[in-house]
């Protein structure tokens, strides 16, 4: 077995991984990225781009399809081949995972090393049986893996998670969606304006991520006038037929209805890659779930000489945090036993349905009662919106009572993925709601309901002190 010294060794060549590498290479450190699988990052290869890739083309179709409101009309079927729309979103996906796979290419060869990694103990690993890594530091960025809980494995290849769907040569006629996160609405929404009959179904009321009842509920009711989807379903039975998927359950109306479907996309989660590095040889206390204990603020487990970044740490499962981690893990890993606090930015997580849903800061369900008060716009008759007629959805923007700083936001509408931006500059920035109000507002544009939302929280943080300056 071959052995092998290095300053830092990268477990994964991810986001995360990347960014670690290319960290300790910067502090003037030898480092070493381990990779087990294919170059090319979750994002790329079947995350973000080949997603937003299906979605573009489900727009597409549901504006072709949408167009007599506006008194333009299309004299026949608005036909979705969905060959064409496949060979497209894997054709461009293998484009975006090319110039990942270029960036990781023009790294040195006696940098990259191919094989599983195992912890031998804190400072060394073993990849496969060919080399045995002692490492001052060891960074794992081993990424995520969706999860499919154990009731569905009975239904064989008939279920399928997101990687899956990026990898379809043509659209199936059916599809049953089992939770409503990022993933689920984003691909139920998509394959539903691309012809597919669709259901999605969820437990506890949970939505793309949000917490505030109002809001939550506005994007409820948009949601279900497109397709199906019940947050709180009552499924009663999930069973493999033929090649098919067979299901049971209690429908919103209350009535009992069973149907079958091609697949079942399992959206309920992802699990931290973890489970095979053999952590056990290590000094790291792990949590319930199996993922080590660290500092988010450091990337470092417990004091020791390993760190952990991107989804591979159960954080925030989000390219821009996994990128933010890979570095602060790489310059901490390199400069190990000195270790510093890393820049954090402001928390913004985005999910890209219609209408979009947006969460910044403190989301309402972690906001202390009293605390705080809250601003709102409806979308409903909001100008630019209902000239696009994209006059759906609810924003809430969140203040702290005493201080009148912007605390977070929750949002679904039009164009929210720019709302949002604009939200986590100003709280990054740690603005007043008096702050963002002086700064500029066009006419007419989406971003006047989001001014609507400010004026509404200065106008009770006005009120909020009347009183105290009675009292005082």
């Amino acid at each position: 077995m071959k052995t092998l010294h290095t300053d830092v060794a990268v477990i994964g060549a991810g986001t995360a991984g990347l960014g670690a590498y290319r960290a300790a290479i910067a502090a003037g450190k030898r480092a070493l990225l381990i990779e087990a699988g294919q170059y090319g990052t979750t994002c790329a290869r079947v995350g973000c781009m080949p997603s937003k890739l299906l979605i573009a083309a489900a727009e597409a179709a549901h504006t072709a399809a949408h167009g007599a409101p506006f008194g333009v009309h299309i004299d026949g079927k608005v036909r979705v081949d969905g060959r064409e729309v496949m060979a497209r979103v894997r054709r461009e996906r293998d484009r975006f995972v090319g110039f990942v796979v270029e960036g990781v290419e023009s790294i040195p060869a006696q940098d990259k090393l191919l094989g599983y990694a195992r912890f031998v103990s804190d400072n060394v690993l073993r990849v496969d049986d060919h080399t045995e890594v002692h490492a001052g530091s060891v960074v794992i960025a081993t990424g995520s893996t969706p999860a499919v809980p154990p009731p569905f494995k009975a239904l064989g290849d008939r279920v399928v998670v997101n990687d899956d769907v990026f990898y379809w040569d043509d659209l199936p006629r059916s599809v049953a969606v089992f939770g409503p996160g990022v993933i689920g609405l984003e691909l139920g929404q998509a394959l539903a304006r691309l012809g597919v009959r669709v259901r999605v179904f969820g437990v506890s009321g949970s939505l793309g991520g949000l917490s505030d009842p109002a809001v939550r509920d506005s994007a409820r009711k948009a949601f279900q006038e497109e397709f199906y989807l019940d947050p709180d379903a009552r499924v009663l039975e999930t069973v493999r037929e033929g090649d098919a998927v067979k299901i049971r359950y209690v429908a919103l109306d209350n009535s009992e209805r069973t149907e079958t479907f091609d697949y079942a996309l399992v959206a309920t989660g992802r699990r931290a890659n973890v489970g095979g590095l053999n952590l056990q040889n290590t000094s790291l206390k792990l949590n319930p779930a199996g993922v080590p204990e660290f500092d988010r603020y450091t990337m470092q487990a417990g004091t020791s000489s390993i760190f952990i970044a991107g989804d591979a740490n159960s954080d925030v499962p989000l390219l821009h945090e996994a990128a933010d981690e890979g570095r602060i893990a790489g310059e901490n890993a390199a400069h190990y036993p000195r270790v510093t606090a890393g820049q954090r930015r402001a928390p913004m997580a985005v999910v890209f349905s219609d209408p979009q849903i947006g969460v910044v800061g403190t989301p309402y369900g972690r906001l202390q009662e009293g605390s705080f008060v809250s601003g709102q716009v409806d979308f409903g008759n909001q100008g630019r919106s209902r000239v696009m007629l994209k006059n759906k959805g609810r924003l809430h923007v969140y203040a702290d009572r005493a201080s009148g700083r912007f605390l977070g936001a929750e949002m679904a509408g039009p164009s929210v993925e720019h709302l949002a931006h604009l939200l986590a500059w100003a709280l990054q920035q740690g603005l007043t709601i008096a702050a963002m109000l002086e700064m500029p507002f066009y006419h007419p544009v989406v971003e006047e309901g989001l001014r609507t939302a400010l004026r509404d929280a200065q106008a009770k943080l006005d009120e909020a002190r009347v009183p105290l300056a009675a009292a005082a």
